[in-house]
């Protein structure tokens, strides 16, 4: 009986054998041995941080082509380079990207409730979106620390999350978990590319900003002696901060917060400091760039909008050759902006440091004549970026206009710039109420002669700068206000002698929302002037996009403007951008440098996916919400004056700056005045003590 037993299980067992020798020929896996190699040179550290169930998981996406030879988020560019190896592709060194955190409230801001459940920000965010007041804020619960598998995430004692660069290792988890999307994952070419979004941590000043800085962080950044990161977080959406602060009408400040309690803080000072700091400090700091793509682009005009689309082209890898019709670069701030404003050899060193990072310049090259898009697409050039500005002058259409004497301020201001001469009278009649017209005026008031200043509306309609209004009015130009001009009066010999003009009166509003100009029958009236200066607007010139019969590939706005897509602003031509005054018309140097960003950005997209793209939830208008002028608890503190290196009675025969920067303890003043704004957030004095903010700026760490 045994044996018998004995012979079954000994047949059995031969039969399963011999079916899994079978099964095994039949029903044999092959596994692919890149798996393993891959694993092999994977960090080992199974952490997951990749999205994949630990190394193994990894190599399996690696040789599935579901992931990348960048996989593993804590390996780095050794770690890339041997997958790649593996797998037989190319690889480039990787661009360091973290955790940012775009929050400054946590415990600033208020609550609406009191939550009492799970302490989790997901869930208390399924509750009537969270507890606080500010809808897109932290709410503090520090799901993110535990998400977290580095250690790199600790809740702050301002009761929002802080990343430890030396500890992130950007795997996403975070950001992931976080309801809210206040942590994102940044690079370099994230951070040049972010247009505002309403979802954004947006302070009333950055909403306002036409080139959309991060105006608390580099106020903070400076208020900690951190000079170095204030201008990389400036320079990550303009590249002149040198120019800007001394040209910039800054529209940021008007709606400063600061402004509900005395006046707003000095946002263009402390910028003009730093980037003051730097020029003086004997070197440059080192600007970021991605890796060489090869791509090369095209930038017609090296005014503003140009020189910034150039510089963040190359920050983002590309490779762009300026095409500037002049002899030297820098359009209107060079040629617009007088050296009592902006000196060149400011302007000259900010441009030097933008073309130091290996961006090539055609000068004296005229677009239309010397070269055209077909020529430029010939010899190699994957994009266009079109930003040649707003130099064709408005004219008066009035009875002697082509008199003698007679000429437009861009003009005028342009022999200025070229040290030409300028053939000026003793005489002079400025026509117009803008910068053009009041950078005119003073700059021939330094020039010898007497000036007055002839605007039909009044002086609070003027839509110049009112310091540099003020300024004109020290240095004595005369204004002339209420008052058109009608003809020009010239001698035998075809010269101004005088400006005939009609008094006005201000009748209803016009559709710029101010009061319409009506003129006094029967009020003309003579003024005498040797020469006439007409700064009355200015718009592109577009003839040079017509081809010999006559056609244009690319549409115009009624405006006589470049037509464009209004935030990615490519062209009819898809491989053609524009930006600057040549789209907007004539307009702030800030907001010409912030489209010519926005060009690069757009045209980074159209090289390296096709096409352009955007959010849905870009930030266009002032976030409502977010323009409340209750600001309570906030105690009073003076605001800082400029410092001028002129005194009033030299001004007037010097063309020597005349403004200078703050010291750094004026600086320091200044940026403890900032409240560190967030959407409905802000530092509050609960004391009233005027010292409370120094001593909040004396605790940043």
């Amino acid at each position: 009986m045994i044996t018998t037993s004995v012979l079954v299980l000994l047949g059995i067992g031969f039969t399963a054998a011999v079916i899994l020798a079978v099964a095994s020929k039949l029903l044999y896996v092959y596994e692919d041995p890149r798996i393993a190699r891959v694993e092999g040179v994977l960090a080992g550290a199974n952490c997951g941080g990749c999205g994949y169930p630990g190394c193994a998981g990894a190599a399996q996406a690696v040789v599935d082509g579901k992931a990348g030879a960048t996989v593993c988020v804590i390996g780095g560019d050794a770690v890339a380079a041997n997958v790649a190896a593996i797998m037989g592709l190319d690889f480039s060194s990787m661009e360091k990207q973290i955790a940012f955190v775009d929050c400054t409230g946590g415990v600033r801001a208020e609550e609406i409730y009191e939550y009492a459940g799970v302490r989790d920000c997901r869930a208390q965010n399924l509750l009537y979106g969270g507890s606080k007041m500010c809808p897109e804020g932290c709410l503090g619960l520090g799901t993110c620390v535990t998400a977290c598998q580095f250690g790199a995430i600790e809740m702050g004692p301002d009761g929002y999350p802080v990343v430890d660069p030396a500890l992130c290792t950007a795997c996403g988890a975070c950001a992931q978990v976080c309801p809210r999307g206040v942590i994102t994952i940044w690079g370099l070419s994230a951070r040049i590319t972010h247009l505002n979004e309403i979802t954004d941590c947006l302070a009333p000043c950055r909403q306002r900003c036409p080139g959309q800085i991060n105006i608390p962080r580099y106020i903070e950044q400076v208020s900690r002696g951190d000079y170095a990161g204030a201008l990389e977080t400036i320079r990550e959406r303009i590249p002149m901060p040198l120019s800007i602060g001394r040209v910039c009408p800054y529209p940021c400040e008007s709606v400063c917060r600061r402004t509900h309690v005395d006046e707003a803080v000095g946002i263009n000072m402390i910028k003009r400091f730093v980037a003051d700091w730097e020029m003086n400090s004997g070197q440059r700091l080192p600007i970021s760039c991605a890796a060489d793509t090869g791509r090369k682009v095209a930038v017609v005009g090296g005014g503003p909008a140009g020189l910034a689309c150039a510089f963040y082209l190359r920050r983002l890898g590309h490779s762009p050759t300026i095409f500037e019709s002049m002899p030297k670069l820098g359009g209107q701030l060079r040629f617009g902006i007088p050296e009592y404003r902006l000196p060149k050899a400011v302007l000259d060193w900010e441009i030097e440091g933008i073309l130091g990072l290996g961006i090539d310049v055609e000068y004296e090259k005229v677009f239309g004549t010397d070269f055209d898009l077909d020529s430029l697409k010939t010899d190699g050039f994957e994009a266009v970026f079109l930003g040649i500005g707003a130099w064709m002058n408005m004219t008066l259409r009035i009875d002697g206009e082509d008199s003698g004497g007679v000429e437009t301020g861009t003009e005028f201001l342009t022999k200025v710039g070229l040290n030409m001469e300028t053939g000026i009278g003793r005489k002079v009649v400025v026509i117009g109420g803008g910068n053009t017209a009041i950078d005119t005026a003073r700059t021939s008031v330094r020039l010898g002669a007497d000036v007055t200043l002839m605007y039909r509306r009044t002086k609070d309609e003027m839509p110049a700068n009112i310091e540099e209004i003020i300024g004109a009015e020290e240095e004595g130009v005369k204004y002339l206000f209420l008052a058109a001009p009608t003809r020009i009066v010239a001698d035998a010999a075809g010269h101004v002698t005088h400006v005939e003009y009609i008094r006005m009166e201000l009748g209803e509003p016009d559709e710029s929302g101010r009061r319409r100009p009506v003129p006094v029958t029967g009020s003309e009236t003579l003024i005498e002037a040797d020469t006439v200066y007409t700064a009355i607007g200015q718009k592109p010139e577009l003839s040079c996009l017509y081809d010999e019969s006559g056609t244009c590939p690319l549409g115009q706005t009624k405006w006589r403007t470049l037509d464009a897509h209004p935030v990615t602003l490519q062209t009819a031509l898809p491989h053609v951008f524009t930006g600057g005054d040549m789209h907007t018309g004539p307009a702030l140097v800030i907001t010409a440098l912030g489209e010519g960003r926005k060009a690069a950005r757009s045209i980074h997209q159209y090289l390296t996916d096709g096409e352009p793209h955007y959010s849905s939830k870009l930030q266009r208008e002032l976030i409502p919400y977010t323009m409340f002028t209750n600001v309570p608890d906030v105690g009073h503190r003076q605001r800082s004056t400029i410092p001028h290196l002129v005194s009033y009675d030299e001004r007037t025969c010097t063309f020597k700056e005349i403004e200078g920067a703050l010291s750094s303890e004026e600086a320091k003043h200044e940026t403890c005045r900032c409240l560190r704004c967030g959407l409905t957030c802000y530092n509050r004095d609960m004391t009233g003590d005027q010292e409370c903010l120094a001593e909040h700026c004396a605790k940043i760490p």
